[in-house]
């Protein structure tokens, strides 16, 4: 896991309130569904968080959304390549 998805994951596990650790998040796994048990209103507060945390513009009605939020390395690429903090 590299230092952005660490710093992702922690995002997600305090914006959601998820009883992991932040390193038992696959970075590939799918953020949404069963494994994490997340679902759109999780979707919508994790956006805020990363918004807020990096200056990437993340908004409902991105047809990308499906591919930025497939999973946590997914996620943090897309904040990689479009963060402006």
């Amino acid at each position: 896991m590299t230092e952005l998805e660490k710093e992702i994951a922690g995002l997600i596990v305090k914006a959601v309130d998820l009883e992991c650790a932040v390193e038992s998040i696959d970075p590939e796994a799918p953020l949404f569904g069963d494994v994490l048990g997340l679902d759109s209103i999780d979707m919508l507060e994790i956006a805020v968080v990363v918004s807020k945390e990096y200056g990437v513009e993340l908004n409902s009605e991105n047809v990308a959304n499906d591919k930025i939020f497939a999973s946590l390395r997914a996620l943090s690429r897309h904040v990689a390549e479009h963060r402006t903090q």
